[in-house]
Protein backbone atom coordinates (compact mmCIF):
# COMPACT_ATOMS: atom_id res chain seq x y z
CA UNK A 1 0.00 0.00 0.00
CA UNK A 2 1.64 3.45 -0.75
CA UNK A 3 1.72 6.04 1.80
CA UNK A 4 -0.70 9.18 1.66
CA UNK A 5 2.13 11.58 3.32
CA UNK A 6 5.69 10.29 3.11
CA UNK A 7 8.16 12.02 5.33
CA UNK A 8 11.79 11.31 4.04
CA UNK A 9 14.68 12.06 6.22
CA UNK A 10 13.53 15.53 6.81
CA UNK A 11 15.81 17.79 9.47
CA UNK A 12 15.02 21.47 10.61
CA UNK A 13 17.14 24.01 12.67
CA UNK A 14 16.99 26.99 14.59
CA UNK A 15 19.98 28.98 15.21
CA UNK A 16 21.85 26.64 16.49
CA UNK A 17 19.15 24.61 17.69
CA UNK A 18 18.46 21.04 15.84
CA UNK A 19 14.80 20.82 16.19
CA UNK A 20 14.38 17.84 13.97
CA UNK A 21 16.97 15.58 12.49
CA UNK A 22 16.75 12.85 9.96
CA UNK A 23 12.91 11.87 10.73
CA UNK A 24 11.17 9.97 8.44
CA UNK A 25 7.62 8.47 8.85
CA UNK A 26 5.04 7.05 5.95
CA UNK A 27 1.48 7.67 7.09
CA UNK A 28 -1.05 5.68 5.45
CA UNK A 29 -4.50 6.34 3.62
CA UNK A 30 -7.22 6.13 6.64
CA UNK A 31 -4.77 5.29 9.83
CA UNK A 32 -4.84 7.39 12.48
CA UNK A 33 -1.18 8.40 13.69
CA UNK A 34 -0.11 9.55 17.24
CA UNK A 35 3.55 11.33 17.10
CA UNK A 36 4.46 11.27 21.17
CA UNK A 37 7.44 12.23 22.70
CA UNK A 38 8.63 14.65 25.68
CA UNK A 39 8.60 18.10 25.40
CA UNK A 40 11.21 19.84 23.02
CA UNK A 41 11.34 16.89 20.89
CA UNK A 42 10.19 18.24 17.53
CA UNK A 43 6.88 17.25 17.66
CA UNK A 44 5.14 20.36 16.63
CA UNK A 45 7.90 21.66 14.27
CA UNK A 46 7.32 18.23 11.92
CA UNK A 47 3.93 19.08 11.71
CA UNK A 48 4.89 22.91 10.79
CA UNK A 49 6.78 21.00 8.13
CA UNK A 50 4.14 18.77 6.75
CA UNK A 51 1.31 21.80 6.48
CA UNK A 52 3.92 24.21 5.01
CA UNK A 53 4.67 26.60 8.14
CA UNK A 54 8.17 25.71 8.09
CA UNK A 55 10.05 24.70 5.11
CA UNK A 56 12.50 21.15 6.02
CA UNK A 57 16.52 22.46 5.69
CA UNK A 58 17.04 18.93 4.70
CA UNK A 59 14.92 15.69 3.04
CA UNK A 60 11.59 15.75 1.46
CA UNK A 61 7.59 15.50 2.05
CA UNK A 62 5.57 13.76 -0.26
CA UNK A 63 1.33 13.90 -0.64
CA UNK A 64 -0.25 10.93 -2.41
CA UNK A 65 3.06 10.82 -4.44
CA UNK A 66 3.24 14.99 -4.96
CA UNK A 67 6.17 16.69 -3.70
CA UNK A 68 5.28 19.28 -0.89
CA UNK A 69 8.52 19.89 0.83
CA UNK A 70 8.69 23.56 -0.68
CA UNK A 71 4.82 25.00 -1.03
CA UNK A 72 3.13 27.77 0.92
CA UNK A 73 0.43 26.23 3.34
CA UNK A 74 -2.07 28.13 1.59
CA UNK A 75 -1.15 25.30 -1.36
CA UNK A 76 -0.81 22.60 1.03
CA UNK A 77 -4.29 23.32 2.37
CA UNK A 78 -5.83 23.17 -1.01
CA UNK A 79 -4.20 19.92 -1.87
CA UNK A 80 -6.38 18.93 1.31
CA UNK A 81 -4.45 19.07 4.27
CA UNK A 82 -5.33 21.27 7.13
CA UNK A 83 -4.37 21.11 10.52
CA UNK A 84 -5.33 22.60 14.28
CA UNK A 85 -2.85 24.13 16.77
CA UNK A 86 -1.78 23.67 20.35
CA UNK A 87 -3.02 27.19 21.24
CA UNK A 88 -6.50 27.74 19.51
CA UNK A 89 -6.24 29.81 16.89
CA UNK A 90 -9.81 31.10 15.86
CA UNK A 91 -11.02 34.96 15.67
CA UNK A 92 -12.78 35.08 19.04
CA UNK A 93 -14.95 38.02 17.90
CA UNK A 94 -16.72 36.23 15.35
CA UNK A 95 -18.99 33.45 15.48
CA UNK A 96 -18.96 30.02 15.87
CA UNK A 97 -20.51 29.96 11.96
CA UNK A 98 -18.09 32.48 10.94
CA UNK A 99 -15.07 30.75 11.82
CA UNK A 100 -15.91 27.41 10.47
CA UNK A 101 -16.79 29.05 6.78
CA UNK A 102 -13.61 31.06 7.08
CA UNK A 103 -12.63 27.17 6.83
CA UNK A 104 -13.73 26.69 3.44
CA UNK A 105 -12.55 29.73 1.89
CA UNK A 106 -10.03 27.11 -0.13
CA UNK A 107 -12.63 25.17 -1.62
CA UNK A 108 -14.65 28.31 -3.09
CA UNK A 109 -14.27 29.15 -6.64
CA UNK A 110 -16.20 32.26 -6.95
CA UNK A 111 -14.01 35.30 -6.89
CA UNK A 112 -15.24 39.04 -6.50
CA UNK A 113 -15.25 39.67 -9.86
CA UNK A 114 -16.81 36.54 -10.33
CA UNK A 115 -19.42 37.26 -7.67
CA UNK A 116 -20.29 40.95 -9.32
CA UNK A 117 -20.46 38.97 -13.00
CA UNK A 118 -22.21 36.03 -12.18
CA UNK A 119 -23.92 36.67 -8.70
CA UNK A 120 -26.32 33.32 -9.23
CA UNK A 121 -23.00 31.54 -9.32
CA UNK A 122 -21.84 33.33 -6.04
CA UNK A 123 -24.74 32.68 -4.56
CA UNK A 124 -24.87 28.63 -5.19
CA UNK A 125 -21.70 28.61 -4.01
CA UNK A 126 -22.32 30.06 -0.61
CA UNK A 127 -25.69 27.82 -0.23
CA UNK A 128 -23.86 24.40 -0.83
CA UNK A 129 -20.49 25.76 1.30
CA UNK A 130 -22.96 26.93 4.30
CA UNK A 131 -24.68 23.32 4.21
CA UNK A 132 -21.46 21.76 4.64
CA UNK A 133 -20.44 23.83 7.34
CA UNK A 134 -24.13 22.89 8.59
CA UNK A 135 -23.32 19.23 8.72
CA UNK A 136 -20.42 20.09 10.73
CA UNK A 137 -22.06 21.87 13.15
CA UNK A 138 -24.21 18.97 13.52
CA UNK A 139 -21.78 16.41 13.74
CA UNK A 140 -19.93 18.67 16.30
CA UNK A 141 -23.18 18.47 18.29
CA UNK A 142 -22.79 22.28 18.47
CA UNK A 143 -25.99 23.50 16.90
CA UNK A 144 -26.94 25.99 20.09
CA UNK A 145 -23.91 27.81 19.67
CA UNK A 146 -23.78 28.78 15.68
CA UNK A 147 -24.15 32.54 16.65
CA UNK A 148 -22.16 32.70 19.76
CA UNK A 149 -18.61 34.48 19.33
CA UNK A 150 -15.77 31.91 19.74
CA UNK A 151 -14.48 33.96 22.64
CA UNK A 152 -17.35 33.73 24.91
CA UNK A 153 -16.91 29.86 24.71
CA UNK A 154 -15.25 27.41 27.56
CA UNK A 155 -12.10 25.75 26.05
CA UNK A 156 -13.08 22.78 25.25
CA UNK A 157 -16.18 23.84 23.26
CA UNK A 158 -13.64 26.83 21.57
CA UNK A 159 -11.14 23.36 20.99
CA UNK A 160 -14.31 21.65 19.37
CA UNK A 161 -14.75 24.65 16.77
CA UNK A 162 -10.93 24.75 15.66
CA UNK A 163 -11.88 20.62 15.27
CA UNK A 164 -15.24 22.28 13.00
CA UNK A 165 -12.51 24.99 10.98
CA UNK A 166 -10.03 22.40 10.23
CA UNK A 167 -13.21 20.00 8.91
CA UNK A 168 -14.35 22.79 6.96
CA UNK A 169 -11.61 21.91 4.31
CA UNK A 170 -12.91 18.58 3.68
CA UNK A 171 -9.27 17.47 4.14
CA UNK A 172 -7.69 14.05 3.01
CA UNK A 173 -5.46 14.48 6.16
CA UNK A 174 -5.97 16.19 9.37
CA UNK A 175 -2.72 17.24 11.59
CA UNK A 176 -3.81 17.63 14.79
CA UNK A 177 -1.93 19.77 17.83
CA UNK A 178 -2.55 18.49 21.13
CA UNK A 179 -6.59 18.83 20.92
CA UNK A 180 -7.06 17.44 24.19
CA UNK A 181 -4.46 20.04 25.59
CA UNK A 182 -6.14 21.99 28.33
CA UNK A 183 -9.47 20.07 28.19
CA UNK A 184 -10.87 17.94 31.23
CA UNK A 185 -11.50 14.81 31.31
CA UNK A 186 -15.06 14.97 29.82
CA UNK A 187 -14.13 17.14 27.50
CA UNK A 188 -10.81 14.51 26.31
CA UNK A 189 -13.55 12.07 25.98
CA UNK A 190 -15.47 13.83 24.01
CA UNK A 191 -12.91 15.04 21.29
CA UNK A 192 -11.57 11.46 21.37
CA UNK A 193 -14.93 10.31 20.13
CA UNK A 194 -15.33 12.97 17.46
CA UNK A 195 -11.53 12.21 16.22
CA UNK A 196 -12.16 8.23 15.99
CA UNK A 197 -15.38 9.25 14.47
CA UNK A 198 -13.77 11.75 11.68
CA UNK A 199 -11.31 8.96 10.90
CA UNK A 200 -13.70 5.89 10.75
CA UNK A 201 -16.88 7.79 9.33
CA UNK A 202 -15.87 9.98 7.13
CA UNK A 203 -11.96 8.16 6.08
CA UNK A 204 -9.79 10.80 6.99
CA UNK A 205 -6.22 10.24 7.78
CA UNK A 206 -5.47 11.44 11.04
CA UNK A 207 -1.60 12.68 12.22
CA UNK A 208 -2.37 13.51 16.13
CA UNK A 209 0.01 14.74 18.92
CA UNK A 210 -0.90 14.25 21.93
CA UNK A 211 0.22 14.21 25.59
CA UNK A 212 -2.24 11.57 27.56
CA UNK A 213 -1.03 8.69 27.12
CA UNK A 214 -4.20 6.69 27.88
CA UNK A 215 -5.73 8.27 24.19
CA UNK A 216 -3.04 7.71 22.25
CA UNK A 217 -3.19 4.26 23.29
CA UNK A 218 -7.11 3.59 22.86
CA UNK A 219 -7.54 5.26 19.63
CA UNK A 220 -3.85 4.80 17.80
CA UNK A 221 -3.00 2.56 14.84
CA UNK A 222 0.21 3.52 15.09
CA UNK A 223 2.48 5.61 17.48
CA UNK A 224 5.72 7.12 16.26
CA UNK A 225 8.02 8.69 19.10
CA UNK A 226 10.35 11.47 18.68
CA UNK A 227 13.01 12.38 21.29
CA UNK A 228 15.51 15.86 20.96
CA UNK A 229 14.28 15.81 17.25
CA UNK A 230 14.85 12.29 16.40
CA UNK A 231 12.50 9.36 15.90
CA UNK A 232 13.72 6.50 18.25
CA UNK A 233 10.45 4.22 18.08
CA UNK A 234 7.47 3.24 15.63
CA UNK A 235 5.10 0.68 15.76
CA UNK A 236 1.81 0.28 17.16
CA UNK A 237 0.45 0.92 20.36
CA UNK A 238 1.61 -1.98 22.00
CA UNK A 239 4.96 -2.47 20.48
CA UNK A 240 5.64 1.21 21.48
CA UNK A 241 4.67 0.67 25.17
CA UNK A 242 6.86 -2.09 25.38
CA UNK A 243 9.89 -0.67 24.07
CA UNK A 244 13.01 0.49 26.48
CA UNK A 245 14.16 3.20 24.92
CA UNK A 246 10.08 4.80 24.88
CA UNK A 247 9.85 4.21 28.95
CA UNK A 248 13.18 5.87 29.53
CA UNK A 249 12.51 8.98 26.95
CA UNK A 250 8.77 9.33 27.52
CA UNK A 251 6.38 6.69 29.53
CA UNK A 252 8.93 6.29 32.27
CA UNK A 253 8.73 10.39 32.65
CA UNK A 254 4.61 10.40 32.30
CA UNK A 255 4.89 7.52 35.46
CA UNK A 256 6.32 10.10 37.74
CA UNK A 257 4.84 13.04 36.35
CA UNK A 258 1.17 11.99 37.65
CA UNK A 259 -0.64 14.12 35.05
CA UNK A 260 -0.54 11.95 32.23
CA UNK A 261 3.00 12.83 30.83
CA UNK A 262 5.14 16.04 30.24
CA UNK A 263 3.72 19.38 28.55
CA UNK A 264 4.93 20.73 25.42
Amino acid sequence: MSALLEIRDVSKAFGGVQAVTGVSLDVQKGEILSVIGPNGAGKTTLLNMISGFYHPDTGRIALGGRDVTRLAPSRVAELGVARTFQNIALFKGMSVLDNLMLGRHVRMTSGVLKSFVYWGLAQREEITHRKRVEDIIDFLKIQDLRRRPCGSLAYGLQKRVELGRALALDPEALLLDEPMGGCNHEEKEDMARFVLDVNEEWGVTIVLIEHDMGVVMDISDRVAVLDMGAKIAEGTPDEVRADPLVIHAYLGEAKTSGNGGPRG
